[in-house]
């Protein structure tokens, strides 16, 4: 049941990603000006009948916030008590400090006038937060708590955690690319201004280009994870599965990136673009997860006991005489037999 109910946290999180590109996508950032009211009412007593224009966007976006914030505050409750092992607690206790967090950061977002510093940083801290719900729903799965992973491959830990990092890695720079209005700095695609390299350069030309550059190393990252994968562990399902899947998701991830640019950034695909690249980080976590789990299992099994103290039993006068009494029996006895 908790599995379950992290699963509804994770597809939550999903729709709550969705709701805050399309926010951004439609430029209704600041449809609503203030923070943590909606023009002077309480959130969540704001009449539909406003709920025009850029308003929808960005008042829904606070609603479904809310709600996921309300989820995670259950599910890091549930983990507390339900949880036997201490970490995933502490697990579910990081998860709802990083939905508090983000929502500070998106009310900030507003108060300062969307800076690009700190809406890049509420773009980040969903990331993380969704990808620690994807953790929790995996450690919390009837796959993992069944029996401990034989897998134990160093290469592929290696190379599956560089691949995570890379894609974290390209998804702040997009944050970077879309939060200061940089997606049509180069206007057309696959070339850049009808080269291969730019011919001219400004900030958002660079961080549009690095965007690309960057896309390049993520697929071949992910092709190097997935070929390990296919050629050294093809029998394990809870590997393969996972490794076809992301291999999907780059290759529509290009796909939405190069229709972005073709499109002057279309709402709904710069919108489908952002999310798919969630989705992407989330099963790369899932594959490094999985390549440590032989580790991880190890290090709770390992881990020393400090629950249990032994001290030492200190004996009376007499308790001692009688030690010393059936000692000397034991050892005449001992002697007479020899």
């Amino acid at each position: 049941m908790l599995h379950r109910f992290s699963k509804v946290v994770v597809a939550s999180t999903i729709l709550l990603l969705l709701a805050g590109s399309l926010v951004t996508s439609t430029g209704s950032g600041l449809s609503v000006p203030d923070w943590p009211t909606t023009y002077g009412w309480n959130m969540f007593t704001f009449p539909p009948s406003k709920w025009v224009g850029g308003i929808f966007y960005e008042h829904g976006h606070r609603l479904i916030a809310s709600t996921v914030g309300f989820l995670t505050i259950i599910l890091a409750a549930w983990l507390w008590i339900a949880e036997s092992r201490r970490w995933m607690k502490w697990l579910g206790v990081a998860a709802l400090g990083s939905v508090i967090l983000q929502g500070v950061l998106g009310g900030l977002t507003v108060l300062f006038f969307l800076p690009t510093t700190i809406s890049s940083a509420h773009a980040g801290l969903a990331e993380i937060f969704f990808c620690t719900t994807v953790a929790i729903a995996l450690f919390t799965s009837p796959s993992w708590l069944a029996a401990p992973s034989s897998v134990d491959d160093g290469m592929l830990r290696r190379v599956a955690t560089w691949t995570t990092a890379v894609i974290y890695a390209q998804i702040i720079v997009g944050a970077v690319m879309r939060h200061s209005d940089a997606g049509l700095a180069i206007p057309d695609f696959p070339w850049m201004f009808g080269h291969v390299i730019p011919d001219h350069w400004d900030p958002k030309i660079a961080v549009h280009f690095a965007h690309r550059v960057g896309a390049l190393v993520v697929t071949l990252s992910v092709l190097a994870t997935s070929a390990h994968i296919w050629y050294h562990h093809r029998g394990r399902h809870e590997l393969t599965r996972p490794a076809a899947l992301i291999v999907s998701l780059v290759a529509a991830q290009v796909t939405l990136g190069a229709l972005t640019v073709l499109s002057q950034r279309d709402v709904w695909i710069n919108s489908v673009h952002l999310v798919c690249g969630a989705l992407v980080l989330a099963t790369s976590i899932v594959v490094t997860l999985r390549s440590w789990q032989v580790r991880i299992t190890e290090k709770v099994r390992l881990k020393p006991d400090t629950t249990t103290v032994v001290r030492p039993v200190r004996l009376t006068t007499s308790a001692k005489a009688t030690v010393v009494k059936k000692v000397d029996t034991t050892t005449a006895n001992q002697g007479s037999r020899a």
